[in-house]
C-alpha cells in the first residue's frame, strides 16, 4: 500500500490517550516492546505501511489502510484491549486531522503535561523501528520529518517547554510537597529506563537527600549509572522487599507489561508512599488497599500544575503557528507528489509530438535549424506543461481522470 495515490487507502491515526482514558485503561491498549515487532511484522505480511507509537500516556497507530477498523484490530489483536471499548474512550483521525495530530503530538501540545518533549525521542524510535520492519513510505517520512522539524522549531523559538516540567519532576515535587523531612527519608527508585534516570537526576537536583537507593533487573546497567551518580546506593533485585520494607518512598519506574510490586513486596503496617510512574501500571492496584500506603499514578501526578506551565499556555499559539507553516509545506509537497504522474505524462505527449514535427520538417526544408526549432518548442511544451499545472491545482482535477483525458487527446500516454 506504498502508492500516495491509490484511492482506496487514507490515511489514520487511531489511539487511546490520557484525554479519554485513565491510567488503568491506557494499560490495557499498551503494547510492550515484543508486541509491536509482532504487530509490525504482521502489518508488514499484510502490506499495510503504518508506525506504532506506545508511552505512558498513549498508544497510537498511524499509517494507511482501506478503514481504520483494520488498524483499531491490529491494536488490539497485539493488546489485552477490545474493539468495543476502544470505541467509547478512543480518537481516530483521518486525513488532514491525522496529520494535525501528529504534529500537534511531537511539538509537545498533545503531552499529558504541556510542553513535555519525551515525547519527541519516543517518535523517532517508534519511527526508526517501523522503517527496519519496511512499514513505512516516502509520505510517512516526510510527514515525521516535518513535524521533528516543527517541534525542533517549537522548543527552540517558543517558551512551550520552559522550566523543568515532566512526569519525573512532577514525582519528585509530589514528595517535597507532601513529605515532611523529605531529605530525612529513605527513598527507592526502582527501574532505571529513562524515566528512572531523570528521576534520580531530578532528585539530585531538587533535594539535598543522601538515602537514595537504585534497584534494576539489568544489574550492570545499574552499576554504570551509580559510578556516575555516587551518592546513590545501588541494592540487588533479590533484596527488593527488604529494600522497600527499609523505605519511607518508592518510586517504580520498571516499564513492564505487568506490575513488578504486589502486596507480597509491601508491608500492610508500613507507612509508604509509593510514586508508580509506570504504563501500564507496575504496582498492583491490591497494595493501594494498605491503610499505611499512598499509592500515586501518572495520571495523579500529570494534574501537578505551576507558574510553569500557566506559562507554557501561553506559548501554545505561537507553536501553533510554527505548525501551519509546516503542515504547508507538507501539503506542498503532496501537491506536487500528486501532481507528478499527470505532468510527466504530458511533457512525455508533448515531446514526442515535438521530436515527430522536427523530423518531419528536417526532411521537408532545407538548411532547416534544429537547434532553433527544439528550443522554440520547448519553451512551448514548458508553458503548456505550466498551464496545466495551474489546471490541475485549482481545479483539483483527479489525477487519473487528467491522465484518461489526455490519452483520448494525444491518443497514448
Amino acid at each position: 500500500m506504498t502508492s500516495l495515490e491509490n484511492q482506496k487507502t487514507n490515511l489514520y491515526n487511531i489511539g487511546v490517550s490520557y484525554k479519554k482514558a485513565d491510567a488503568q485503561t491506557r494499560g490495557k491498549y499498551s503494547l510492550s516492546k515484543e508486541s509491536q515487532i509482532k504487530l509490525l511484522e504482521d502489518a508488514k505480511a499484510m502490506g499495510f505501511d503504518l508506525f506504532v507509537l506506545s508511552t505512558c500516556n498513549r498508544t497510537e497507530i498511524t499509517g494507511f489502510a482501506e478503514h481504520p477498523y483494520q488498524l483499531i484490530k491490529l491494536l488490539c489483536d497485539y493488546s489485552e484491549g477490545n474493539v468495543e471499548e476502544f470505541a467509547r474512550i478512543s480518537n481516530v483521525y483521518k486525513g488532514k486531522e491525522a496529520i494535525n495530530q501528529l504534529f500537534r503530538i511531537g511539538t509537545g501540545l498533545e503531552s499529558q503535561i504541556l510542553g513535555d518533549y519525551e515525547i519527541v525521542g519516543q517518535l523517532k524510535i517508534a519511527f526508526k523501528q517501523a522503517k527496519a520492519f519496511g512499514t513505512t513510505n516516502a509520505y510517512l517520512e516526510r510527514l515525521i520529518n516535518l513535524v521533528l522539524q516543527a517541534s525542533k522549531r517549537v522548543k527552540n523559538q517558543t517558551q512551550l517547554s520552559s522550566g523543568t516540567t515532566s512526569v519525573s519532576y512532577a514525582a519528585v515535587q509530589y514528595m517535597i510537597k507532601n513529605v515532611s523531612n523529605y531529605n530525612q527519608k529513605n527513598i527507592l527508585v526502582f527501574g532505571l529506563g529513562k524515566m528512572g534516570k531523570h528521576t534520580c537526576k531530578n532528585l539530585a537536583e531538587y533535594t539535598k537527600n543522601t538515602s537514595v537507593c537504585l534497584i534494576n533487573r539489568t544489574e550492570e546497567k545499574a552499576a554504570a549509572f551509580v559510578k556516575e551518580h555516587p551518592s546513590i546506593r545501588q541494592a540487588k533485585i533479590e533484596n527488593l522487599s527488604e529494600e522497600i520494607a527499609n523505605a519511607d518512598v518508592l518510586i517504580v519506574s520498571t516499564g513492564a507489561d505487568k506490575p513488578t510490586v504486589t502486596t507480597k513486596h509491601v508491608a500492610k503496617d508500613k507507612e509508604l508512599l509509593v510514586l508508580d510512574l509506570s504504563m501500564p501500571e507496575n504496582v498492583d492496584e491490591e497494595v493501594a488497599k494498605f491503610d499505611a500506603v499512598t499509592l500515586v499514578n501518572v495520571d495523579e501526578l500529570s494534574k501537578i500544575t505551576d507558574e510553569t506551565l500557566a506559562l507554557r499556555k501561553k506559548e501554545v499559539p505561537f507553536a501553533e503557528k510554527i505548525i501551519e507553516t509546516h503542515k504547508e509545506e507538507f501539503n506542498e509537497w503532496l501537491d506536487h507528489r500528486r501532481l507528478v504522474p499527470a505532468i510527466n505524462a504530458l511533457k512525455e505527449s508533448l515531446e514526442a509530438i515535438q521530436k515527430d514535427e522536427i523530423n518531419f520538417h528536417k526532411k521537408k526544408i532545407k538548411n532547416f535549424d534544429e537547434d532553433q526549432a527544439e528550443m522554440l518548442t520547448n519553451r512551448f511544451i514548458q508553458k503548456i506543461t505550466t498551464q496545466f499545472v495551474k489546471h490541475l491545482k485549482e481545479e483539483e482535477t483527479s489525477v487519473n481522470e487528467s491522465i484518461q483525458v489526455m490519452s483520448k487527446v494525444f491518443g497514448k500516454v
